[in-house]
């Protein structure tokens, strides 16, 4: 009995975390994408505002489609919060963004974007992983892959933010722009999908167009390459 007793107590001191409650990674998680979505959506929301107010409105209909995303995100990992029983509005929601100028807030973007994709995604996908939330693995690498299409159409206006950036970024502003996202999973794309998101695989019918800021809403001038 005694090599027995002491068998178990040993046994007991090794037991692994999973004997945790089920699922807290998982929750920790979600409230922490909850949160970042909910940040993203503002900030974005906000950069568009400022695009527009300085004369970008192809930019700031960029901006506004990539808020429009982050909402979709944010509202999936709600949804599955409330599932768990968890009470999303303990969740600690940010204060208002900083908004620089359009091209400040282009590099800052990018540069989120990119931390986000390389680093935070996978490594959260791996946390929890052992739990086997299939849901939550699934609503979470939808939300990576569309940042990954975020940051390409990032790039493509950011590589712009240079020295000549008035210049370059007035041959963005000379066409119009057009933006549609997944109502299912936020896939971001410039055009919508012949039958099927990319991403999610739901019909193409749950893409919905971003409305873009009236032009004559975005009068201010872009500012000359010698004011930068």
């Amino acid at each position: 009995m005694r090599v027995f007793l002491t068998g178990l107590a040993v046994f007991m001191m090794q037991a692994p975390a999973a004997w945790a409650t089920p699922g807290v990674l998982t929750i920790e998680a979600l409230k922490e994408r909850h949160q970042d979505e909910v940040t993203a959506h503002r900030a974005y929301a906000a950069y568009a505002e400022r695009a527009c107010a300085e004369g970008y409105p192809n930019i700031a209909h960029m901006f506004k489609s990539l808020a429009a995303s982050e909402g979709v995100h944010a509202q999936n990992f709600r949804n599955l919060l409330t599932g768990l029983k968890v009470d999303v509005k303990s969740t600690i929601l940010p204060e208002s963004p900083e908004v620089g100028t359009t091209r400040d807030n282009l590099k800052h973007a990018s540069g989120v974007e990119r931390d986000e994709i390389d680093i935070e995604y996978p490594a959260i996908l791996d946390r929890i992983e052992s739990e086997g939330d299939q849901d939550a693995i699934t609503s979470i690498t939808y939300a990576w892959k569309a940042e990954q299409q975020h940051r390409e159409l990032i790039v493509k206006i950011n590589k712009a933010a240079t020295r000549w950036f008035g210049l370059l970024v007035g041959r963005i502003e000379g066409g119009e722009s057009h933006y549609h996202v997944c109502t299912v999973c936020g896939s971001t794309l410039d055009e919508p999908p012949g039958n099927q998101c990319p991403i999610c695989a739901q019909p193409a019918s749950n893409y919905r167009e971003v409305v873009p800021f009236p032009r004559d809403a975005c009068k201010a001038p872009p500012p000359r390459d010698d004011d930068w």
